[in-house]
């Protein structure tokens, strides 16, 4: 298989088949949860403004609570670093901004990419610094497992290919004109795909539906968020 043929692989089977995985599986996980159900509260609700309680625990909890403030943690400063880059690339990138019209019709103002560039490089740094500090700490090495290890690697290699492809010459067409980094990156998107619905990394959206429902029931019981 030659190198534009593996890009028409990853631009159509594989994509195709990777965004049905992750839309089947991400409706499966949200099934699954709302199967569970929830036992009914008979006690006289403190409050009724849930969904003000639910808008309260996401992003609330977004912040790092006040009693960790003053820790000199290394882990929670650069979990923000990792994931606030990871938006700005996933999000404001041109070329994953034209992707996403190329699927949808939907865009939006591209980020320029001198932040783009800045946003690379720390992104990089902090996951490189995650997975240390895993490997270098007794206690989380022993909590640590296959998900964590490998949510990590499918995490990274979009980056990581991303780089390779970043500012790939292309054709008056609008081919590029090498088609093996972009396919490559291609492929290790579609494979972060195929995982994020069924390992840990599928906290990218079960946040919302977690946070929001704590923070509803707090608000419920009148208790602080």
């Amino acid at each position: 298989m030659s190198a534009a043929e593996l890009l028409d692989f990853a631009r159509g089977p594989a994509l195709w088949f990777s965004l049905g995985v992750l839309i089947a599986g991400s409706l499966w996980r949200v099934f699954a949860i709302w199967r569970l159900g929830a036992r009914v509260d008979l006690s006289e609700p403190r409050s009724r403004r849930l969904a003000a309680g639910a808008l309260r625990g996401i992003f609330a909890r977004m912040l790092i609570r006040k009693e960790f403030r003053n820790s000199r943690n290394l882990g929670s400063f650069n979990a923000y670093v990792y994931h606030v880059g990871l938006a700005f690339i996933v999000f404001g990138y041109l070329p994953h901004i034209r992707f996403v019209e190329r699927l949808t019709g939907i865009t939006w103002p591209a980020l320029p990419g001198w932040v783009m560039y800045l946003a690379a490089g720390p992104t990089v740094v902090g996951l490189l610094i995650a997975l240390l500090e895993r490997l270098g700490d007794p206690v989380r090495r022993l909590l640590s497992g296959f998900d964590d290890y490998f949510s990590w690697l499918v995490t990274f290699l979009p980056l990581l290919t991303g780089m390779a492809a970043v500012n790939e010459a292309t054709a008056a067409s609008g081919a590029p004109l090498f088609p093996l980094p972009v396919a490559i990156h291609l492929l290790s998107v579609e494979l972060l795909f195929l995982w994020l619905p069924f390992g840990k990394l599928g906290h990218a959206f079960l946040v919302f539906f977690s946070r929001g429902l704590t923070g509803a029931a707090l608000q419920r019981k009148g208790a602080a968020i």
